[in-house]
């Protein structure tokens, strides 16, 4: 896949993300929204760490010497995938209970 394709698939993302979770009714309070927007950022954080994770494994994997002429080993690309994983998903768990409404009524 061309570069293009990747940057294409990125932004489709992002802009899916921003439209389902950003929109906000206009009654909430103050702190709703800023909690649903800190969940939305948190999601396209997650959405971007994941793209990069993907794209280092297409094109680092297939290609270890392309990477302005730097030689990695396949050992330092896999830690550094499964660190962009790792982060994408805290940051989507994280994202996603952001966006979930509060509980009026709590039972402890």
């Amino acid at each position: 896949m061309e570069l293009i394709d990747w940057i294409v698939i990125l932004a489709v993302t992002l802009t899916a993300i921003a439209f389902c979770c950003a929109r906000t009714p206009a009654g909430w309070s103050r702190e709703n929204r800023a909690r649903r927007l800190a969940g939305t950022r948190m999601l396209a954080q997650a959405a971007c760490s994941v793209w990069a994770a993907s794209l280092i494994v297409a094109r680092c994997v297939f290609a270890l010497d392309g990477l302005l002429g730097l030689r990695l080993t396949l050992q330092e690309v896999v830690f550094v995938v499964a660190i962009l994983l790792a982060c994408g998903g805290y940051w989507s768990i994280r994202g996603r209970r952001l966006l979930k409404s509060r509980r009026l009524f709590v039972s402890c």
